[in-house]
C-alpha cells in the first residue's frame, strides 16, 4: 500500500522530536545493548565481587535469550529480590572492599538489574546514562593511553545505542554515526583541555582497592626476593635533556641508579621496620613544617632534573636519586632524604625532582638519630657480634673497618641467590656462618648488624636498582622485579655514605643490572606467560614493545602530566606573556568557537534542508537523460520509466537497469519497510545507479 511522502516526512520530523517513551524497543536497539552491557562492564572486572560477576554474568544471558526469542522478560519480583539480596550482601561486605569500591559493586548491579528488566525506549536511556557513568569511574583507574582508548571505544558504542533508538538504519550506519559525533566533539574537547583552568588531578580521587603493591614499610629477609617474582611497571623517569647547558641526553650508568624509597632503622632480629622517629616525621609532613631547602646542601654537584612518573602503589612513599627536591605539590621532603606524597598514590602520578648526586647527607647527627641507629635487640645473633668486635679492634678507624666488612664477603664463599635457603631465630649468624646464600636483604642486613655492634651508625635502605633504558623515547623504566636494599653508614665530617655488599658478591648486578644476574625465565618471568617483557628475547618484537612504551609514556608526560605549570607553558608560548586581559579575549574567542561549532552541527546554519542522498541519486540519472533529450518534467517516477522504455528501445540493458532503479526508489520513498528491507532496496538501488550511470 502506498503511502502519502510528504505524511511519512512529517511523521519521522515529528518522531525525531518527541521521545516516545513508551515505545517498544526495536531489535537493532536490543543488539547495541548486548554489546554495550559486555564493553562497559569488562573495565571494571577487577573492581567487582563475584557475588556481583555472577549476577552480572545471570542477566546477560537471560537477556540474550530474549533477543533470541527463547526466554520471556523476568517477573518483577524476581528483579527486585537479586536487587534487595544484592544489596544486603555488599552491606556487609563493604568494609572489606572500601566503600566507593561498594558504590561501584552497586552501580554495577543496578546497571544489570536495570538492563534485564527494561521493557521501553525510557528503560533505554537509563540504561545508557549508568554506562555513562560506570565508563567514568573506570577511567578513574585506568588511564594508560590503551585504557583510554578502550574506553573512548566504549563510549562510542554506548552512544550506538540511543543512535539506533532515533535513527532507524543499519548497523553500520548506527557506528558510522557514532565515530562522526566522536570526531566532531575530539576538537572541541582538545580546545577546553589546554585553555580551560586545571581541575585537581584525578588521582585524587578516593581509591577503589585497598591492596598495596610493591616495597613494604617493614621487610624481612625474604620480602625483597619475592618482588623479584613480578614483572609489574613501578615508576618510569625521564631525565631532562640539559647538561651544562648544552643539548645532550643524560645516560646514567646503571650503578649510579639507586631509587630511594624507605629508610629501615628499627630491627628487632626478624624484621625491618621504620623507626618511630620517621613516621612521626611522616605525620608532622601534613602541616606546614619547614621543608629540606636545596641551600642547604653541601658539596654540590651538577643537578640532575628529571620527572617521574610511578603507578598506582596505593602507598604515600615516592622515589629519588640521592638527596632530591621536589616542587610538586602534595610530595615533601622528609629529614631522611626521602620523597613522601601527601596522599595514597591511588593513580599514575607525575612530579618533578632535582637530586645532587654524591652530596653530603646530614653531616652532624642528632643523638636521637644516633641513638636509633646502633640500637640491636639483646641477646640475639652472638656469633655475629663477636666478629664485629674483632673488626673493631683490628680497624679502629670507621672507614677501614666498613671497607674490612666490606671485602669480608668476597674473601669467604658467600652466594647470590633468589632462593636463599631457609634461616633460624639468629637470621643474621644462620646467614654469615651456615647457610652463606642470601639476597640483597641478607646482605644489607648483615652489615647494619656487624656496623652497629662495632659501634658505627648505620641502617637499612630499601628501594629499587637500576633501570631499563628505551631509546625511543629517553627514559628509563623501572619494575618490581629490580627491587634492591642497600646499607648507609654514617662517619664523622661525611655524613651517610652507601655500601652495597651485593656489589661485593654480585657485581654484575649493580654494573649492568638485575637481567645481567638472572635470567626473567627464572625470576620475573615464571609466573607472568602473559607479560609484555617476554618480547625482550625477539629483538624485532621487542622493539615494537618499546614504541607502544613510548607512546604510553608521551601520554603520561603530556597528557595526565599536563598540570597548571603545564598548562602556564603552553599559553605563554600560545600569548606570550600570560594576564588577565588576554586570557579573558582567549577565552571569549574560545567560547565563541566552540558555539559556532555547535550551532553549524545543529543545522542553524543551513538555510535549506539537506536533500535526501537516494532522491540526490535518482535526480542525477534524470539530469543525464534531460540532457540527452528525455527530460523527466511532471511525470511520476513510473511513468517517466515506461517514456524512457519506448525512448532507449535501442539500449535495452540500460532500460533494464532503469526500470530496476525506477522500483526500488519507489519502495524507498512510498512504502514502508522494515529496517532489514529499507537496508536491501538501499544496496540494490545504490547497485543499479552506478550501472545506469556508466550505461549512459
Amino acid at each position: 500500500m502506498k503511502t502519502n511522502k510528504a505524511a511519512l516526512k512529517n511523521t519521522s520530523l515529528t518522531d525525531s522530536f518527541n521521545d516516545n517513551f513508551n515505545e517498544n524497543i526495536g531489535r537493532n536497539t536490543l543488539f547495541w545493548l548486548l554489546l554495550t552491557n559486555v564493553l562497559v562492564l569488562s573495565p571494571l572486572y577487577q573492581d567487582a565481587t563475584l557475588w556481583s560477576i555472577g549476577i552480572c554474568a545471570i542477566c546477560f544471558v537471560w537477556r540474550v535469550g530474549i533477543y533470541l526469542g527463547k526466554v520471556a522478560a523476568p517477573p518483577k519480583l524476581l528483579v527486585t529480590s537479586l536487587a534487595i539480596g544484592a544489596a544486603a550482601t555488599l552491606a556487609l561486605v563493604s568494609k572489606e572492599i572500601g566503600m566507593l569500591n561498594a558504590l561501584v559493586n552497586l552501580l554495577l548491579l543496578g546497571y544489570a538489574l536495570k538492563y534485564i528488566e527494561m521493557r521501553q525506549i525510557r528503560d533505554v536511556k537509563v540504561v545508557v546514562l549508568v554506562g555513562y557513568f560506570l565508563i567514568a569511574f573506570a577511567l578513574l583507574e585506568r588511564q594508560s593511553i590503551l585504557d583510554t582508548l578502550h574506553l573512548l571505544f566504549v563510549c562510542i558504542i554506548n552512544a550506538c545505542v540511543l543512535i539506533s533508538v532515533y535513527q532507524h538504519s543499519s548497523r553500520k550506519v548506527n557506528l558510522s554515526f557514532g565515530f562522526k559525533l566522536f570526531l566532531q566533539s575530539l576538537p572541541l574537547a582538545l580546545l577546553l583541555f589546554v585553555v580551560f583552568p586545571r581541575l585537581p588531578p584525578l588521582w585524587l580521587a578516593p581509591s577503589m582497592k585497598n591492596a598495596t603493591t610493591g616495597l613494604s614499610d617493614e621487610v624481612s629477609l625474604g620480602d625483597i626476593s619475592k618482588l623479584t617474582r613480578s614483572p609489574s611497571l613501578s615508576f618510569r623517569v625521564g631525565f631532562d635533556n640539559e647538561v651544562n647547558n648544552t643539548s645532550k641526553l643524560q645516560l646514567i650508568p646503571n650503578e649510579q641508579l639507586y631509587w630511594r624509597t624507605l629508610v629501615m632503622e628499627s630491627y628487632d632480629g626478624q624484621t625491618w621496620r621504620q623507626s618511630n622517629l620517621r613516621k612521626n616525621e611522616q605525620r608532622s609532613a601534613y602541616g606546614n613544617r619547614q621543608q629540606r631547602s636545596e641551600s642547604q646542601v653541601v658539596d654540590k654537584a651538577v643537578p640532575l632534573n628529571y620527572q617521574v612518573i610511578t603507578e598506582p602503589t596505593y602507598q604515600k612513599w615516592l622515589f629519588g636519586l640521592d638527596q632530591a627536591f621536589s616542587q610538586t605539590d602534595q610530595v615533601k621532603e622528609l629529614d631522611d632524604y626521602r620523597l613522601f606524597s601527601l596522599r595514597n598514590i591511588d593513580q599514575r602520578f607525575s612530579y618533578r625532582v632535582t637530586s645532587y648526586p654524591n652530596s653530603q647527607l646530614e653531616a652532624k647527627l642528632p643523638p636521637l638519630t644516633k641513638r636509633i641507629n646502633l640500637t640491636l635487640p639483646t641477646k640475639t645473633n652472638p656469633k655475629t657480634q663477636a666478629l664485629a668486635q674483632q673488626f673493631a679492634k683490628d680497624y679502629p678507624n670507621p672507614v677501614n673497618r666498613i671497607n674490612a666488612m666490606m671485602r669480608y664477603f668476597t674473601e669467604q664463599p658467600y652466594f647470590y641467590t633468589l632462593s636463599p635457603p631457609p634461616i633460624g631465630g639468629d637470621q643474621v649468624d644462620d646467614f654469615l656462618f651456615e647457610n652463606k646464600a642470601g639476597f640483597c636483604s641478607h646482605y644489607a642486613s648483615a652489615l647494619v648488624f656487624m656496623a652497629r655492634s662495632s659501634g658505627i651508625p648505620a641502617r637499612m635502605v630499601a628501594g629499587y636498582q637500576g633501570g631499563e633504558y628505551n631509546p625511543k623515547a629517553g627514559y628509563y623504566s623501572i619494575y618490581q622485579y629490580m627491587a634492591h636494599a642497600w646499607t648507609e653508614v654514617w662517619f664523622e665530617g661525611q655524613g651517610w655514605v652507601r655500601f652495597d655488599p651485593t656489589a661485593m658478591i654480585a657485581p654484575e648486578r649493580i654494573l649492568d643490572g638485575f637481567d645481567a644476574m638472572f635470567t626473567g625465565q627464572d625470576s620475573y618471568l615464571q609466573d607472568s606467560p602473559f607479560t609484555s617483557l617476554r618480547l625482550k628475547e625477539i629483538p624485532w618484537l621487542n622493539d615494537i614493545r618499546l614504541q607502544l612504551a613510548s607512546l604510553d609514556f608521551y601520554w603520561s608526560v603530556w597528557v595526565l602530566g599536563f598540570d597548571g605549570e603545564r598548562q602556564q607553558q603552553v599559553l605563554s608560548e600560545l600569548l606570550g606573556d600570560v594576564n588577565t586581559s588576554k586570557m579573558i579575549i582567549l577565552m571569549i574567542i574560545s567560547f565563541s568557537l566552540i558555539a559556532l561549532v555547535i550551532a553549524y552541527y545543529a543545522g542553524v546554519f543551513n538555510l535549506s534542508p539537506k536533500q535526501d542522498p537516494i532522491i540526490k541519486r535518482y535526480n542525477l540519472i534524470c539530469t543525464k537523460l534531460a540532457k540527452k533529450g528525455y527530460p523527466r518534467e511532471t511525470m511520476p517516477p513510473q511513468a517517466f520509466a515506461s517514456f524512457i522504455e519506448q525512448a532507449l528501445i535501442d539500449k535495452p540493458q540500460v532500460i533494464a537497469d532503469f526500470n530496476k532503479l525506477t522500483e526500488h526508489f519507489i519502495a524507498l520513498q512510498y512504502q514502508q519497510l522494515s529496517d532489514k528491507q529499507a537496508q536491501q532496496h538501499q544496496i540494490l538501488f545504490k547497485r543499479y545507479f552506478r550501472k545506469v550511470k556508466m550505461g549512459l
